[in-house]
């Protein structure tokens, strides 16, 4: 954690730029979503709320807790400055199956650097990630030697640079088994969550495990969320001057995994309120849950539970990407939501894709 405070600064130099940025756009959508919130008469703004799921108990806890949010005559009212949302990405808002999609454009990177690094051709771990030997890299390497290829794949360039090269990668890469752009994969019902949301004054925050650059290179568009509204990940950056013009470079430094805990932590650090909902799918999201139900006003705790093999992917105790094992004990337990895929969600990918 020594490193947390460089880090710290960066994330607010980042969400100045980032605010910066949306408060210039020539299309002024981020102007005009902010202007047409509810005005607090316990009214909720959505004809059709969640057209993608089911009329099932999920739905109907989802549209209960937010009218309830939104009536100032009820006990459950939010004041819109609290109605703080944090939602993981990975497994929650698109798959992470075979493995998290950034590892897919880590092993990406890798093929591309080879043949300018002969020295790779006796690494053992390069070998792996060249036959994209994910039972390999999972059992013998570990996250360590995930973290060595995440710093080799992702180091020595700008920070514009970085996004260029994700954007050009997720533009284009396809996933193994649907053939499917990976933004194509994205959860329909989420998309159309995170929309009901806040066209009922609740700002949503993505909190995810993964990188946050790499995200912020393509979630805004995707998920219509403000970029400064990422947290994720951090790889120690560097300030430098080239030609006269300030850059930032992602260096090979130890970086903040934001993960179990240390999702708790940025939310505190970075939001600075408790979220009244968290939505996630493993348990490395239990301690932002956790955070969530702390709260002193109405909170939710939503775990979306992956059980349909056909559409999707159906697992959740055991080990490997994604495991759900102490989250299930723990939701039953204390009566969070656990969505499930196959019976509450009538559509998986969003609208104009295959299923």
């Amino acid at each position: 954690m020594k490193h947390f405070w460089p880090l710290f600064l960066f994330i607010m130099l980042m969400s100045t730029a980032c605010r910066q940025q949306n408060e210039n756009r020539a299309d002024g959508k981020t102007k005009q979503a902010a202007n047409t919130g509810i005005t607090d008469t316990g009214t909720v703004k959505s004809n059709n709320p969640l057209p993608s799921w089911r009329d099932t108990e999920a739905k109907n806890r989802i549209t209960a807790f937010v009218k309830s949010a939104v009536n100032p005559e009820d006990s459950g009212y939010i004041p819109p400055q609290k109605r703080i949302v944090t939602i993981d990405n990975d497994g929650t808002l698109w798959p992470e199956k075979p493995t998290y999609f950034q590892i897919e454009f880590i092993l990406y990177r890798i093929r591309r650097l080879y043949p300018s690094h002969p020295e790779w051709k006796k690494n053992k771990l390069i070998k792996a990630a060249m036959k994209h030997d994910l039972t390999t890299l999972r059992k013998k390497y570990g996250a360590k030697g995930l973290g060595k290829l995440m710093t080799i794949a992702q180091s020595g360039m700008t920070t514009e640079k970085y996004k260029e090269i994700v954007l050009k990668w997720i533009n284009t890469a396809k996933h193994p088994k649907t053939g499917k752009l990976y933004t194509d994969m994205v959860y329909q019902p989420m998309l159309e969550l995170i929309k009901y949301l806040q066209d009922n004054d609740f700002k949503v925050y993505i909190v995810s495990g993964g990188g946050v650059d790499f995200i912020r290179a393509w979630g805004e568009k995707v998920y219509g969320i403000p970029c400064e509204n990422f947290l994720g990940s951090l790889q120690i950056l560097d300030y430098e001057k080239r030609g006269g013009k300030p850059v930032l470079i992602r260096t090979s430094n130890s970086m903040f995994v934001n993960n179990s805990a240390n999702k708790a932590v940025l939310i505190h650090q970075i939001i600075g309120l408790k979220p009244v909902m968290a939505i996630g799918n493993s348990d490395k999201d239990i301690e932002m849950m956790e955070w969530s139900a702390s709260n002193t006003y109405n909170s939710f705790q939503i775990f979306i539970h992956h059980t349909d093999s056909e559409r999707e992917w159906a697992y959740d105790r055991g080990e490997g990407t994604g495991h759900l094992n102490r989250g299930l004990d723990i939701a039953k337990k204390r009566q969070w939501l656990l969505v499930d895929m196959k019976n509450d969600w009538s559509v998986i990918y969003k609208e104009n894709t295959n299923q």
